[in-house]
């Protein structure tokens, strides 16, 4: 009997385990956050279980990750200026944890996130444009400098080909005629015989 009693007791502390604690978010976004906790050391913890609710709606949405150390989780698809509340649990092998002490947060509206920007702060979005852009503007640099090449091969193709015409051979022909002897078919300056 007093085996069964110890039993159960090893049992019992094992599956026992503590609600995560300073549970916050961060990096708080109009349709995003990063819920992030920590959990008492010695907790055999393989995992992680977040509801998220809006404060004056019942429907949840639970996040549950398993084989992880992980200390934080990502909310996405979130609402703008609406408030919501998270509570994390831990998960063992013998169960779940109580939920940790509710974090209640307001996603900013898409005005006041841009108004709370300092002029020197630079966002992930602005540096992938200013790359975009640094890319447009080398095809566009690239594609000119091709034209131009295009170009300047055209115009040296066609003096080549107005040189070669048949009509400006005609005209090479008669001057040339002109200048001809029967002593030099193909022009020159004609002797006298002295």
């Amino acid at each position: 009997m007093l085996f069964l009693f110890i039993t159960f007791i090893k049992y019992f502390n094992n599956t026992l385990l503590s609600a995560p604690l300073n549970v916050t978010i961060r990096e708080l976004e109009v349709n995003s956050a990063v819920v992030t906790w920590e959990i008492l050391e010695g907790d055999p913890v393989i995992g992680f279980a977040i509801t998220q609710q809006k404060k004056d709606v019942r429907m949840l949405r639970f996040i549950q990750e398993v084989n992880t150390t992980t200390r934080s989780c990502a909310l996405w698809d979130l609402d703008e200026d609406t408030e919501y509340i998270v509570h994390v649990q831990s998960i063992s092998m013998g169960g779940s944890s109580p939920p940790s002490q509710p974090v209640l947060f307001r996603t900013p509206k898409e005005s006041e996130k841009m108004e709370s920007k300092s002029p020197n702060e630079v966002t992930m979005e602005e540096v992938g444009q200013a790359q975009l852009r640094a890319g447009e503007l080398i095809i566009i640099v690239v594609v000119l400098v091709m034209w131009a090449g295009v170009i300047a091969l055209f115009c040296r193709q066609y003096d080549i080909i107005k040189d070669n015409e048949p009509n400006n051979n005609k005209d090479k022909a008669k001057n040339s005629s002109e200048c001809s002897t029967p002593e030099h078919p193909q022009g020159g300056l004609l002797r006298s015989n002295v």
